[in-house]
């Protein structure tokens, strides 16, 4: 993978929503893909909350603090989160709300009282404060880089954990009890099911639409889920890029396939 930069700053695309009170942890245990109960003081985990299909519905990080938590979610989700964390509420003694008063921040290096990324090292610490600094700067281009989708790229409802590679990033435990969608990632864990991933990708020509698709030849291989500059996310089938016997384009630009560092699977072909 090459160099990761950016630069420090605030996430204007973040929201911050806060579950307190003596069953906080054990209501979000319950939900979520991640183990939050194991969270310590300060400590954060990537998680998710799925629908029944077992395709995700919101992503976020999880960040344990005081009497409760911080959910670190996109800002353009939070209100629907919030209204389905209510939902799933019924008679657990928590409140739910949104923080407005907190902002995300991020940075490559250390933030004192923040807490590093628990996705990847590569892409640094963040915190949730009073929002008194610039925007951040590069940010989406380095964690596209990363091969690290969220929020509103995942928002449709149409990824599985494992093509979203949540298993790859500490985002599901696989140790812990029933969660909403728990039996369907649990049965594509134990089968290997996850054919697609979502994986960088490098076009020749900037920014292609969502929706573009990833051919060898005639073959469909996959199809653009963001971009930024001429780095992007693909959702790629695995078993057709091994498959492939032509060069990688989308809309008649050359595309090159990469692998994550953090990729516990084989990526054939990737630079």
């Amino acid at each position: 993978m090459r160099d990761i930069h950016f630069e420090a700053g605030l996430l204007p695309g973040r929201a911050v929503l806060a579950v307190t009170g003596p069953e906080a942890g054990h209501f979000l245990h319950n939900l979520l893909t991640a183990d939050i109960e194991r969270l310590s003081e300060g400590e954060a985990a990537y998680s998710a909350l799925l629908s029944p299909q077992g395709k995700i519905l919101f992503d976020m990080l999880v960040r344990r603090q005081g009497d409760g938590y911080l959910i670190d979610c996109a800002a353009a989700q939070s209100l629907e989160l919030l209204k389905r964390l209510g939902f799933y509420k019924l008679r657990a003694k928590v409140e739910i709300a949104a923080r407005d008063d907190l902002a995300v921040a991020v940075s490559p290096v250390e933030i004192p009282s923040g807490y590093q990324d628990p996705r990847t090292a590569a892409i640094g610490w963040r915190s949730m404060g009073d929002g008194a600094q610039s925007e951040a700067k590069g940010y989406d281009s380095a964690r596209l880089a990363l091969g690290l989708a969220e929020g509103e790229e995942l928002a449709s409802g149409g990824f599985f954990p494992h093509e979203a590679n949540l298993d790859q990033l500490g985002g599901v435990s696989f140790a812990k009890g029933c969660y909403v969608g728990q039996e369907v990632v649990s049965r594509m864990e134990h089968r290997g099911l996850a054919r697609s991933r979502i994986l960088p990708v490098h076009t020749s020509r900037p920014d292609l639409p969502k929706g573009t698709e990833i051919r060898a030849g005639e073959k469909l291989i996959g199809t653009i889920v963001s971009s930024a500059g001429e780095t992007a996310l693909a959702l790629i089938r695995l078993d057709r890029l091994a498959e492939a016997d032509a060069p990688l384009a989308a809309d008649g630009v050359a595309v090159t396939v990469l692998k994550p560092d953090w990729a516990r699977y084989d990526v054939p072909g990737a630079a």
